[in-house]
């Protein structure tokens, strides 16, 4: 003869239930975020934010720089702006130009 559970019982295993779900849940969100962001990596690498064409890299000096041949436009990643000021020693233009942007 099957015993029903008392209510304290069916609160806790309800609880334990839920708690599964949720974590499922966040499991999935996560794993989603991670394969929308790479399917956007991909259709946005090397490409211009400004027109969308190829970008290539150009090598100035030691510094490697996205150009994109169709705007025109250049591109550095992080920390490049930081090598070319080394170089220039913010001493020339660019030094006193992007002492704009460090204030």
């Amino acid at each position: 003869m099957p015993v029903n559970p008392s209510d304290p019982e069916k609160e806790y295993f309800l609880k334990l239930e839920l708690e599964k779900l949720r974590k499922l849940q966040q499991e999935s969100r996560a794993k989603m975020k991670e394969e929308s962001r790479k399917k956007l990596k991909e259709l946005h690498w090397m490409n211009c934010p400004k027109c969308g064409m190829e970008l290539k890299e150009v090598e100035y000096q030691t510094i490697k720089v996205d150009y994109c041949a169709s705007c025109g436009g250049s591109w550095f990643d992080a920390g490049e702006i930081e090598q070319l000021l080394k170089l220039d020693e913010g001493q020339g233009l660019l030094g006193k130009f992007l002492k704009v942007f460090k204030s």
